[in-house]
């Protein structure tokens, strides 16, 4: 039976939310918004849905990513990879974690894009 990847590797998810929560309402503070302002500037109706994610309970909707770092005046990038941190960390542990050289460096076991 398939489980959620952060409850198989161990992750406590409510903890990483919180930790995203924090680091959110960081961005925001250093901006000097008021989470009706930023729930403005990002389209959300109701700043209780700042709050509560400022509190670590639920996420961005990944649709939503770009606009959240252009209200938080922050790089696309490196926002969707901070919140990845939170958000997915077994992904972004397999996409930004050091390799280690234990396979021999060779390109094997490596998936590349078909054509290349």
């Amino acid at each position: 039976m398939y489980s959620h990847p952060q409850h198989s590797a161990g992750h406590d998810v409510h903890k990483l939310r919180q930790q995203a929560g924090k680091w959110l309402k960081e961005l925001r503070e250093d901006r000097n918004l008021t989470q009706r302002q930023l729930a403005t500037l990002v389209g959300v109706e109701y700043y209780t849905f700042v709050s509560q994610l400022e509190a670590g309970r639920g996420r961005i909707p990944p649709d939503r990513y770009e606009r959240w770092a252009q209200a938080l005046d922050v790089d696309v990038t490196a926002f969707v990879k901070e919140l990845m941190k939170y958000y997915d960390p077994e992904t972004y542990r397999l996409l930004f974690a050091p390799q280690s050289s234990a396979g021999g460096g060779g390109s094997a076991g490596k998936a590349e894009p078909a054509g290349l």
